[in-house]
């Protein structure tokens, strides 16, 4: 079992949860995270250092978020440079952001990309 970032924390990206991982499985994109399944040890670390609640294991991911599971594997893959194990501030926008539902349409999956104002 891993544990998998799902929408929360898309625009928000805390890194917290990041900081606390003791094996760096945390990759960062543009405006969300990721945890790589392969490096993750399931130790919990990061479940409550996440401020969006945004951190699952993968078999308790919300049936509505399933699809993060493939998402974090995925993502793990194409951003592996971009390792991240230190705390930064959260995006500019967190508080607009937080509260929002359903911002899968806002992830930026490139570093390439540029973001959508």
């Amino acid at each position: 079992m891993a544990y998998v970032v799902t929408d929360p924390c898309i625009q928000c990206k805390h890194t917290n949860c990041a900081a606390v991982c003791p094996v760096d499985a945390f990759r960062e994109g543009p405006n969300f995270l990721v945890i790589d399944p392969i490096e993750c040890i399931d130790c919990d670390a990061c479940v409550a250092e996440c401020p969006e609640e945004a951190i699952y294991p993968d078999d308790e991911v919300p049936m509505e978020w399933e699809d993060y599971i493939e998402l974090n594997e995925r993502l793990s893959e194409e951003w592996a440079d971009h390792v991240i194990n230190q705390a930064k501030d959260a995006l500019p926008d967190v508080e607009q952001w937080s509260a929002k539902q359903n911002k899968r349409e806002h992830l930026i999956e490139s570093w390439e990309e540029k973001p959508v104002e």
